[in-house]
């Protein structure tokens, strides 16, 4: 089985819908998730295939240039937090 069959949790940033999905499967499905779309452990939106990404975190900080705690709120907070994670 290759890394792009493996299952595993996807959870959209925007609506909190969480899905056990391979990569591909997501990919399929309109999900901006890595490793299809974006990379683990980099800031990038993660978003399901019905939400937009002008809601998530990295919108927030790269087009809106919200860069303070303040700025960015608590749910934003929670989607760094975890995409920090991803890689441990």
């Amino acid at each position: 089985m290759s890394d792009l069959d493996a299952r595993f949790l996807h959870r959209c940033e925007v609506c909190d819908v969480e899905v056990l999905q391979s990569p591909s499967e997501a990919f399929d499905a309109g999900w901006d998730y890595p490793p299809l779309v974006g990379a683990f452990g980099v800031l990038s939106p993660r978003t399901c295939g019905d939400c937009p990404m002008d809601k998530t975190a990295w919108w927030a900080i790269a087009v809106q240039h919200r860069t303070t705690e303040e700025a960015l709120g608590e749910r934003h907070l929670a989607t760094i937090e975890r995409v920090r994670r991803e890689l441990t």
